[in-house]
């Protein structure tokens, strides 16, 4: 009988391990908010670069309206919300003409229609090429989607067009490699980035230890390629091709490298460090290849998985930003948009947040007086003493419940009332 009424019981955990999974929790909601407190409306701002959207299926079931965070706390609390994490370019719809007589409560004040919003399936509750919802009600075990950081889609491991998950690059411990992921549909629109350094492709990390392994080799191997120098060259990851024959190992790592890629790269690649560039137009083209002209094309089109800090390499000169422009890419070239620096932002957000708590608080304790200070103090030490006293009296085998909490503050009620 023991044994049943242990199963039972409900898991406990330590004070440490609570407030921890809170911080974390409010961390995470920081993260996919943007630092948004949900109080104001967001329409005011425009079309903001990046912003967590929600769709309301109860007032748009159609699917083809999205509403800010503080719309979604304030004006459809209750109903069936769909959470899109983040949007680009983006204005609040909540109350114009496709909420027919719900009006915005924060800002009713809203133009008809917002024709620059872009919407997909995703704001029907529905994901990846498969179109099934998430979380899947079907599904006995829910399995991770991956976004698209161009059509920003969800879609799942196995529908990204790779013949196994295992090719996605990943640490030992399965955390991501990639910064950004650009899906089969997406990838030959981005057809230009195979122009660039190899450096801006995330790779494996087991490949990355192999490559280093097969270099050192072939630096003391002699070859038909002729010196160790070359040889370094032709398996360096800034080589755009293999022009001799390498042994088996080196040639998969190129191979892997290629197939993340989803084409071949150009004759004469650029280095890495020449391409690195602020968020400002450049007058020299450091691809020195006329994109609008002669775009790359790919003889299949594959997902592709970029590294980190990845669009810092890209070209801002006005004939590649005429590409990407017309190819509707342009925002490729902008920091803000990334993922990685929207979750920058909201981490600043977050720290000047608690600086400024910190603040109210140390301002609300220095313009109190001598008696109130002494208050305060006296009945932080009175919980202090009676959790202690709790504690050594408590059975440790035994899990606190929420009457052991309520008899401590009702204890201290009590102290209080008799003083």
């Amino acid at each position: 009988m023991a044994d049943v009424f242990e199963e039972e019981a409900e898991p406990t955990v330590s004070i440490h391990e609570y407030l921890k999974g809170v911080e974390e929790q409010e961390l995470e909601a920081d993260l996919v908010l943007g630092g948004d407190d949900g109080k104001e409306c967001t329409y005011t701002k425009g079309y903001m670069k990046r912003q967590a959207i929600f769709s309301c299926l109860t007032c748009t079931p159609e699917g083809n309206a999205g509403v800010c965070t503080a719309c979604s706390l304030s004006c459809h609390d209750g109903h069936e919300i769909v959470e899109l994490w983040t949007k680009r370019n983006f204005r609040c719809d909540c109350g114009n003409s496709k909420f027919g007589e719900v009006f915005c409560k924060l800002f009713p004040n809203k133009e008809v229609e917002n024709v620059d919003n872009a919407y997909n399936h995703n704001f029907k509750g529905s994901y990846c090429t498969c179109g099934r919802p998430y979380p899947d009600p079907e599904a006995e075990e829910q399995v991770e989607m991956i976004q698209c950081c161009i059509c920003e889609d969800w879609l799942h491991e196995e529908h990204i067009g790779l013949e196994s998950s295992d090719e996605i690059p990943r640490d030992e411990e399965g955390e991501p490699l990639y910064e950004d992921f650009i899906c089969p549909v997406c990838s030959e629109a981005c057809s230009f980035l195979t122009l660039y350094p190899r450096t801006i492709w995330a790779v494996k990390q087991h490949d990355v230890t192999n490559a280093t392994k097969d270099k050192n080799v072939l630096e003391d191997a002699p070859s038909a390629c002729g010196s160790s120098e070359k040889l370094e060259n032709v398996i360096s990851s800034e080589s755009p091709k293999v022009n001799c024959l390498l042994p088996t190992a080196t040639s998969e790592v190129v191979s892997n490298g290629k197939s993340i890629l989803a084409g071949e790269t150009s004759e004469k690649e650029p280095d890495s460090n020449e391409l690195i560039q602020g968020s400002g137009p450049s007058t020299v083209c450091v691809l020195g290849v006329d994109l609008v002209g002669a775009p790359p094309a790919l003889e299949k089109t594959k997902p592709m998985f970029l590294s980190k800090n990845w669009r810092e390499i890209l070209c801002r000169c006005e004939k590649c930003a005429n590409f990407c422009t017309q190819r509707g890419i342009g925002f490729l070239l902008d920091k803000e948009d990334s993922i990685a620096e929207y979750e920058k932002m909201a981490k600043q957000k977050r720290e000047e947040k608690l600086q400024q708590q910190e603040g109210v608080e140390l301002n609300f304790l220095n313009n109190l007086g001598h008696v109130e200070k002494m208050e305060i103090l006296n009945g932080i030490t009175d919980m202090k003493n009676e959790i202690h006293t709790f504690l050594e009296s408590f059975d440790a085998s035994k899990p606190i419940t929420s009457a052991d909490v309520h008899q401590v503050f009702e204890n201290l009620a009590k102290k209080r009332r008799r003083m």
